[in-house]
């Protein structure tokens, strides 16, 4: 039976389809969701002590990825809580999931290829190739 549940949302119209996606679960009541949100670091703030629990409260966009957040909490009938980190998106997500024990982690993927994947990286895919559990990765729906 999955108990913890590690969403992954990044604020994009993909999240939306992530949410959607787990909406379309059948979750127990006590299947407990952990929507979570990583801040990337942008190596202005080298020093950031890793074992911060969570982003600074006072940061710009902790506080506008709380408001978006919120609603999206409150969809679900089951427990749930809000994550948002500072770091490496992959790196946060595969932290957050081992914290938890999630049973499973739901994902967004961009759709990268070519060059783009290869510059950018795809933390799908790095999330897939390190999770201890099982991944949903929930792709963009086509427009044609």
């Amino acid at each position: 039976m999955i108990q913890n549940i590690l969403v992954a949302i990044d604020g994009s119209d993909l999240s939306e389809q992530v949410i959607g996606t787990l909406h379309q679960i059948k979750l127990s009541s006590d299947t407990k969701i952990i929507l979570s949100y990583v801040i990337p670091n942008t190596g202005a703030d080298v020093d950031v002590a890793a074992d911060r629990p969570q982003a600074d409260q006072e940061d710009v966009a902790y506080i506008h990825m709380k408001k978006l957040m919120e609603p999206l909490q409150a969809e679900f009938s089951c427990p749930s809580e809000l994550e948002i980190v500072t770091g490496d998106p992959a790196e946060e997500i595969i932290r957050l999931a081992n914290i938890y024990k999630a049973d499973l982690i739901v994902i967004g993927s961009r759709g990268l290829t070519g060059i783009n994947r290869i510059l950018l990286g795809s933390v799908s895919s790095q999330v897939v190739a390190d999770a201890h559990c099982s991944v949903l990765v929930v792709k963009p729906k086509s427009n044609h």
